[in-house]
């Protein structure tokens, strides 16, 4: 993809809508529509990587209740032309076909590289990813295994939907909530697998989201992590002008400092 003169490219995760109630998490909501609406003015794409809920499942013929306002602007944004890119985080795994056919959105269930003015970005959610995360590899198997989506997918929506707001709310294991601080380079995992897939191939720049932590850490002299942060804390995003990535806070707009500040 060429950007166009004067255009940019947006990237932002982990709004955890509806979390930890409906009621509480909607000025976030409205805080990331602004957001949406401030920047379709100049925006060459969209990517979100994951997370946008905190819980979804798609029923044959109902998704869960709430976020219009979010679902309505992005629809225009994409009606307007301008391509939405969504990659399924840990606690929206179960899409599979909402987005596509009522918001002409493109999902990805695994990261994937795009090349941006001869920049390639390799982009993603990030869960599951590097030698850790061990606990939840195991139960995302479960999750994604489509024995266990058929039985849920039996459960009437009002009880499921419940049930799992609860466990996703409560479960630091599945929500990822141990988010908190920065680990040092050396322990942070996608910090670390970035590293190993330079090994065998160079990437301008990694994008993801799951740490909740704004983050910037050079891997090399040609190469980047950026992790996004997130739209409860933060509320951080990154902007692709076309020459450079960088970091940005919604707040007051000024440029976030590298790592984790």
């Amino acid at each position: 993809m060429n950007i166009p003169k004067g255009k940019k490219i947006y990237f932002a995760s982990d709004n955890h809508l509806g979390a930890p109630t409906h009621e509480e998490s909607f000025p976030r909501e409205k805080k990331f529509v602004a957001w949406l609406d401030d920047i379709k003015a100049d925006a060459a794409a969209i990517f979100l990587l994951g997370d946008l809920f905190d819980f979804w499942f798609e029923y044959k013929t109902v998704i869960p209740k709430g976020f219009t306002r979010t679902l309505g602007k992005l629809a225009e944004i994409s009606d307007s032309g301008i391509p939405i890119y969504y990659f399924v985080g840990n606690h929206d795994l179960w899409m599979h076909g909402y987005f596509e056919e009522e918001l002409n959105i493109e999902v990805f269930h695994k990261p994937k590289e795009f090349i941006f003015n001869d920049k390639l970005f390799f982009i993603g959610h990030g869960d599951g990813l590097g030698p850790h995360d061990k606990g939840y590899k195991r139960m995302k198997k479960v999750f994604t295994n489509p024995f266990f989506k058929w039985c849920f997918r039996w459960l009437h929506p009002d009880l499921g939907v419940k049930i799992a707001q609860h466990l996703s709310v409560k479960n630091k294991l599945i929500s990822g909530d141990d988010d908190a601080q920065f680990l040092g380079e050396d322990k942070e995992w996608l910090v670390q697998y970035s590293k190993r897939k330079l090994e065998s191939k160079h990437r301008d720049y990694f994008v993801f989201g799951h740490r909740h932590l704004p983050m910037e850490i050079k891997l090399n002299e040609q190469s980047t992590y950026i992790n996004l942060g997130d739209w409860i804390q933060y509320y951080t995003y990154a902007v692709f002008d076309g020459e450079d990535l960088l970091l940005k806070t919604f707040k007051n707009e000024h440029e976030l400092k590298p790592n984790q500040k």
